[in-house]
């Protein structure tokens, strides 16, 4: 397989975007490692050495459930929410073959991700400007192994990325035997979470978080990582790698999940 080009990013700069402004930020004393913020919030850590470099925590947490639940092979994914494209690159370099779609609503957004960053090329990595509430609908029925929700308005989900439309309809692009993930904001009473649980709920049978345990407690705002699937989850796999990880999680699902935020 011939060797992907390595690009080289440019210095920190602030650039116009469609929704707004992008700040690239490179990392002092790292020599290829940045991050990307869009519209203040940080969106995307890259390093364009290392693919496989997650310095995000829930990204982190996502590859490992990722892995867990499917071990083996190449992988259909798609990614609402695109801005540098982290993970993405990350399951492009661990799954050869893989053939995934990162859509984002900012058409700008995706030219400085292709300009500045290592991207794998189509069909490797297909990017596409649009609304992931109408871009959902697009894909066949259950083709999907992967399918993650981390698109952001400032600091929240847009709210057609969290209605029951959206969810039936990624629930039915998703494999059987395929994953869901998200990015949920959450914090004090866990009312935004407690919400996506019970409307993910309506089209999948099974449902998991994983988060920091004071963001859990309620002691301050942060990422929890919700996982949906058709089929049930590898609860003790997916418990063992994500205590394991750099940032260790606290991983719940099933009745464990519904005691813990009362649902």
């Amino acid at each position: 397989m011939a060797k992907r080009r390595i690009y080289t990013a440019p210095g920190s700069q602030v650039v116009d975007i469609a929704t707004g402004t992008a700040r690239l930020e490179k990392l002092d004393g790292e020599i290829d490692s940045y991050v990307l913020h869009v519209n203040g919030v940080p969106s995307s850590s890259i390093t364009l050495s290392d693919p496989q470099r997650l310095d995000f925590e829930y990204l982190d947490w996502m590859r490992r459930a990722i892995d867990v639940v499917l071990p083996d092979g190449s992988l259909r994914a798609a990614h609402i929410g695109a801005a540098g494209c982290a993970l993405a690159r990350a399951l492009d370099a661990a799954r050869p073959g893989s053939k995934q779609t990162a859509i984002d609503i900012d058409a700008k957004l995706l030219d400085y991700a292709r300009e500045w960053f290592d991207l794998p090329r189509s069909p490797a990595l297909a990017m596409r400007a649009g609304d992931g509430a109408a871009e959902i609908g697009k894909f066949r029925p259950d083709t999907l192994d992967v399918l993650v929700r981390d698109a952001f308005d400032h600091d929240s989900v847009p709210p057609g990325l969290q209605n029951p439309e959206f969810f039936a309809a990624c629930a039915t692009a998703v494999k059987e035997t395929g994953l869901y993930l998200a990015n949920v904001p959450d914090a004090g009473d866990h009312s935004v979470l407690k919400s996506e649980l019970h409307a993910l709920g309506e089209h999948f049978a099974h449902l998991a978080a994983a988060t920091e345990p004071a963001i859990l407690k309620g002691r301050r705002r942060g990422n929890v990582v919700v996982l949906a699937s058709h089929t049930p989850l590898p609860t003790a796999g997916l418990d063992r790698a994500l205590r394991t990880a750099a940032s260790s999680a606290t991983f719940l699902s099933g009745q464990g999940l519904r005691s813990r935020l009362g649902l």
